[in-house]
C-alpha cells in the first residue's frame, strides 16, 4: 500500500511539524518570546525545511497549506488526508517532548469561547502566508528562493496574526504548542484556502513557466507531425508519379 517514497513523505511531514512546533516552544520558553523573535525563528525553520524536506514532501508542515492545495487540486485526497494525519501526530510529539524537558505541562493559552478577534486575525496571516507560497509556486520557484518566499510569508503572517492572537496560523502548531480553539484551526484554513485559490484565479500569470513548458512541448510535437506528414505527402507523391510513367 504504501512504497518507500510515500513513507519517506509521511516521515518528511511528520519530522518537520515537529521541528517547527519545537522551534516555536523553544523561543517562548526560552525566554525570547518577543513576538518578532518568534516569527523570524518559525520563518527560518520554514525555509530550512523546505530545502531538506521539500524535494521529499513539499514540506507543507501545515494541515491549512495541505487543504489549500487540495482544494486547488494541486494534490489527491488521500495524499492529502495523511499529509495532515502526520503533521498533527509531529506537533503532539513535539508537545510531549517540551513538557517531559521543561518537567511541567504546557498550559492551554487559547482561552474557552470562540474569540472573532482571533479567528480574523489568524485568517488574515494565513492568507498572506498562503498568498506568498502561491505566488512561488506558479511561478516554479525551487531551492533557495521557493524556501525564501516561504519562510519570509510565513514570517509576515504570523506578525499580522499576532496583532489579535498568538499568531501561529497553522493549527497543528497551535495544538503542540496548547494554544488549540476553533479560532486558531478555522481562522488559518479559511485564510489560507482563500488566499491559495483567489491567488490561483486573480494573480497567477497566463504565461508562467509552466504553462511556456507545456506551450514548448506543444510546438515541438505539432512540429514533429507537420513533419511527418509533408513526408508522407512527398513519398504518396513520388509513388503516384512512378505509377503514371
Amino acid at each position: 500500500m504504501f512504497g518507500r517514497q510515500k513513507v519517506a513523505a509521511l516521515v518528511a511531514e511528520f519530522v518537520g511539524t515537529a521541528t517547527l512546533v519545537s522551534v516555536v516552544l523553544a523561543t517562548i520558553y526560552g525566554r525570547t518570546g518577543f513576538p518578532l523573535f518568534i516569527a523570524m525563528a518559525a520563518g527560518l525553520t520554514i525555509g530550512l525545511m523546505m530545502l531538506v524536506l521539500g524535494p521529499i514532501s513539499g514540506a507543507h508542515i501545515n494541515p491549512v497549506v495541505t487543504v489549500a492545495l487540495w482544494t486547488t487540486r494541486k494534490i489527491q485526497t488521500m495524499q492529502a488526508i495523511v499529509y495532515v494525519g502526520a503533521q498533527m501526530l509531529g506537533a503532539v510529539a513535539a508537545w510531549q517532548l517540551a513538557e517531559f524537558l521543561l518537567n511541567r505541562p504546557l498550559q492551554n493559552t487559547a482561552g474557552d469561547s470562540l474569540n472573532w478577534r482571533v479567528l480574523i486575525a489568524e485568517a488574515i496571516g494565513a492568507f498572506v502566508f498562503a498568498t506568498a507560497l502561491s505566488a512561488a509556486i506558479s511561478r516554479a520557484y525551487t531551492g533557495v528562493k521557493l524556501a525564501i518566499a516561504a519562510g519570509l510569508g510565513f514570517t509576515l503572517g504570523m506578525l499580522i496574526a499576532s496583532l489579535a492572537s498568538n499568531g501561529l496560523i497553522n493549527p497543528a502548531l497551535a495544538l503542540g504548542m496548547q494554544s488549540w480553539s476553533w479560532a486558531y484551526l478555522l481562522g488559518p484554513l479559511a485564510g489560507a484556502v482563500i488566499g491559495m485559490n483567489l491567488y490561483g484565479l486573480v494573480f497567477e500569470p497566463i504565461d508562467n513557466p509552466k504553462s511556456k513548458t507545456v506551450k514548448a512541448a506543444a510546438s515541438v510535437a505539432s512540429k514533429k507531425i507537420k513533419t511527418t506528414a509533408n513526408k508522407t505527402k512527398k513519398r504518396v507523391t513520388k509513388s503516384a508519379a512512378k505509377r503514371k510513367k
